[in-house]
This record gives structure tokens, sequence and C-alpha cells, in this order.
């Protein structure tokens, strides 16, 4: 995934968010609607957020030293960790607060002109940042549908503004409805219950991206089709003749740990085998050129080996897709 494209959309939300907020703690002022207190400290959790990202993105691109020798790129996923939480507390948890006291001590809703109108400026906004995110992440999802691209990206800032701008014109048409229930009934009841529902669904949000980043902070391996990749590419039939197991890791968004026990010839030299381990990292960096970590271990192919350190996506008790016989 492009982390230009995911920049380009973090930028956007940001610059949404933040003109949101502005305007929903106005109309907050003039109104006294918790719908619109909510929705406003939402928006500031969301303008937060998307600085947490930035700044994981700018943190992760410093270079590997001693003490880190694989380098910072897990960074991202640690800063889009901590958006998961602020989602949860700030955003859910504060609206289920308010939407509770509302309910339970409703209040009049004045100027209820105030409110309408920044939501409908708000959805335009959104609307927009929605858009980028959209567009953005269509050039970096291919084939696949919304929720693989969400639960398959490596990189963490399109799915996040994704998950947070649906989050947000739904809270936002949850904020309108409650308005207008209150305004055509003159129940403040209704505005409570909008805030509420607002809460909910940004803690379920919340939830699904917590899920989400803490497999990656776990480590996640490559997709399916890039280890097919690699394994086309470690094997020339020649020099080296199968795979015998392997292991990929993400050590971020745009770099990949490869780690293969690979088969060569038993009458190779040792010679031969350090030029055949070469070449086949040569061949997978030329065809997965975020592979920037590789270690091979050269050994002669038996059946036992490979399926004793088989891959998991393999057939139970049968070598790993890709390997030679």
């Amino acid at each position: 995934m492009s982390t230009e494209g995911g920049t380009k959309a973090l930028v956007a939300a940001l610059s949404a968010n933040l003109a949101i907020a502005v305007a929903k703690f106005t109309a907050f002022a003039f109104t006294g609607s918790s719908s619109m207190l909510a929705e406003g400290v939402h928006s500031v959790a969301d303008s937060g957020n998307q600085v947490l990202l930035l700044v994981g993105g700018k943190r992760s691109t410093r270079k590997a030293d001693e003490e880190h020798p694989f380098g910072y790129g897990r960074e991202r996923y640690i800063y889009a960790f901590l958006v998961s939480i602020v989602l949860f507390t700030v955003g859910g948890l504060f609206a289920i607060y308010e939407g509770y006291e509302k309910i339970h001590d409703p209040h009049e809703l004045h100027g209820w002109y105030w409110a309408v109108g920044v939501l409908v400026f708000a959805i335009l906004m959104e609307g927009w940042s929605f858009w980028t995110a959209i567009s953005e992440s269509n050039k970096a999802k291919g084939d696949v549908g919304w929720v693989q691209f969400i639960r398959r990206a490596k990189a963490p800032e399109l799915p996040v503004v994704l998950l947070e701008d649906t989050g947000a014109l739904v809270g936002l048409f949850l904020a309108l409805i409650g308005v207008s229930l209150t305004v055509v009934t003159g129940d403040g009841v209704w505005d409570g219950i909008g805030t509420l529902c607002i809460g909910l669904l940004l803690v379920v949000i919340a939830v699904v991206l917590a899920l989400e980043t803490k497999s990656l902070l776990l480590g996640e391996s490559a997709a399916p089709e890039v280890i097919r990749q690699i394994r086309e590419a470690l094997v020339d039939h020649d020099a080296v003749t199968g795979v015998i197991h392997m292991r990929t890791l993400h050590l971020g968004p745009e770099e990949l740990l490869v780690a293969a026990k690979i088969g060569v010839n038993a009458e190779d030299s040792a010679a031969d085998v350090a030029r055949a381990i070469d070449a086949a990292e040569v061949r997978v960096r030329r065809s997965v050129p975020i592979a920037r970590v590789i270690y091979l271990e050269p050994d002669v192919y038996t059946a036992e080996k490979a399926a004793a350190g088989a891959d998991p996506r393999a057939t139970p008790g049968g070598p790993g897709p890709g390997s030679a016989h």
C-alpha cells in the first residue's frame, strides 16, 4: 500500500475534522445538544488520531540501529493501536455517558437550526474526506472486497481512515435524526438516544480497529500471493531445487522478512551453494521489492524435513506449497 496515498487521506481527514470540530462545538454552545457535544468530542478524537498516525508514519522511517536491528517499521502499528484506544475512550465512552445523562435528565433544545446547519456542513466535509480515502484505497486494494482490504492491509492508515470516516458519517446521520426528533416532539430524550447510539457505534469501530492492529503487532505473514511469488523466485530448478519450508513476517507495511530452508544439490561445493543463495536473494528482491531482509539456509531436500517444518498454510502431513520432491 502506498505511504503517499495513506498520508494524503490522513491530511484530508485531519483538515475536515478540525473544521467540523469547531463547527460542532459552536452549535453545542448555541443549542445545548448532547448529540452535538458528543459529535464535537468525536471530531477532536478523530483529529488526534490522524495526528497520531502521521507521527507514527514519520517515526517508522527511522533507520535501523544497534538496539533495533530490524528498524522501526512497526511503529505505524503501535500508533494505529493507540488510535483504537483513543476512539474507544475519548469518543465512544464519553458519548455513551453523555447519552445516558441526557436520557435521564433531558434538556430543551435551543436554536435547533444551528445544529441542523452544522450537521449538514459536517456531512459534506466528512463526505469529502471519505471520498478521498475511497479514491486512495482503490489504488491499493486491487480486486479484493472492502472487508478483505481492511482485514488484509498491512499499512494501517487507509483502513483506519475508512473506518473512522464511515463511523463519522453514520454518527452524523444519527445525530441529525436525534436532533430532528427532539425538535418535532419537543422531547430532549431523543437527543440523548442519538448520542447513545453514536457512542455504541464508536465503541464497535474501536474494537474492530484494536483487533486488526493487534494482529499486525503480533506479526503477520505476507499475503498468499506474495508467498507464492517468493517461492517461485527462490527456485531455479538448477542450483536451488525446491523450498523445504519458509516463513515470512512483516517488519512494517513495506518491509518483509523472509526466512527459508532451500533444497540444493548434494554434490555442489560450498562456493556453488553460496552463489546459489546470492542469486536466489536477487531473484526474490526483484520479484518482491519489499522483501528487505532475507535469510536462506541450504539443505538437501527430503520429504521428512519438509513435513517437519511445513508452513501452517500447507496441507497437514505434506510439504508446503511450491516444495520440490
